[in-house]
């Protein structure tokens, strides 16, 4: 039987999808607009150099192996969650098996990776598609290149923050309310606002519009909506089939336990056939009595 996919997780992606395209067309419509010459040049004119060094640091955090190594991470901790979701896993667990641990954990960060690497091809190939420049070069603070809309770095830092949110969320899913609640998720805040951070360095350091990092940003939660319940039926996926395969152990046990019950019913019917005989004696030995008594 194929499953059916309920209209509300299409929402989300639709909504986002939506969004980016609407901007796409705006932004390349006219440009530039108000909203991105007025930050832009508030960002130049107010750049001290330790300011710009801070923010080179920040805009770091969105390149090279960081974004890769967040978002395997994201997916470690959610293979761990997995690990230790069921009676199966609790089990083994308690046994020490780091090696179930691994059969877990790794497959989920390898696909995390491979996430994160395909929605970066293929905000490569929307940069490329949708072709528009960058603020004046006299304004970068960093070096840049490739095309503005949307921005590379924006969108890694935020797809990677994503998904180790949700590793971390699946791994402690504390649900106290207020702000004992919070203090339990401060991990998964944090990720969000350091992907905040690095979409606003860039345009602070000059080499990116705000409508970029916008759109960078509707692009990470589109990639994200469509991507992370497929990597949540993975987890939840393979953990059902740990588990299920050992209730199907118990449930030979228990079948055990019912031969043996067969066994007994079998013994209670040998006393009853037994009983039946036994009872059968004395009628026999009437019917002789009544046969010598004439």
């Amino acid at each position: 039987m194929t499953a059916r996919v309920p209209w509300s997780r299409l929402l989300p992606p639709a909504a986002f999808a939506a969004a980016f395209a609407l901007l796409a067309w705006v932004v390349l419509s006219h440009h530039p607009y108000a909203v991105d010459t007025g930050p832009h040049r508030w960002s130049v004119d107010h750049r001290p150099h330790a300011a710009a060094v801070a923010a080179r640091l920040v805009t770091d955090t969105g390149t090279g192996v960081f974004p890769p190594l967040v978002a395997a991470l994201g997916g470690w901790l959610a293979g761990l969650a997995a690990y230790g979701g069921g009676p199966a896993s609790a089990k083994v667990a308690a046994a020490g098996d780091r090696a179930a641990r691994m059969r877990r954990a790794v497959p989920m960060a390898l696909l995390a990776l491979v996430v994160l690497l395909a929605g970066q091809a293929v905000r490569t190939g929307l940069m490329a598609a949708l072709r528009r420049g960058r603020p004046p070069v006299a304004d970068w603070a960093v070096h840049a290149s490739g095309h503005s809309f949307p921005s590379g770095h924006t969108s890694s830092s935020a797809i990677a923050a994503g998904l180790l949110t949700w590793g971390l969320l699946r791994l402690r899913p504390d649900r106290a309310p207020g702000f004992r609640g919070l203090r339990a998720r401060w991990p998964a805040v944090l990720c969000c606002l350091v992907a905040v951070a690095v979409g606003c360095s860039r345009v602070y350091l000059g080499v990116h519009w705000p409508t970029d990092v916008l759109g960078s940003w509707l692009f990470a939660g589109f990639w994200l909506a469509v991507t992370l319940p497929l990597l949540t039926y993975v987890a939840d996926g393979r953990d059902t089939r740990e588990d299920g395969d050992t209730g199907q152990d118990g449930d030979t046990g228990q079948d055990g336990d019912t031969g043996q019950d067969g066994d007994t019913g079998e013994d209670g019917d040998d006393r009853g056939t037994g009983q039946h005989r036994e009872g059968g004696g004395p009628q026999r030995h009437g019917r002789e009595d009544q046969t010598d008594t004439p």
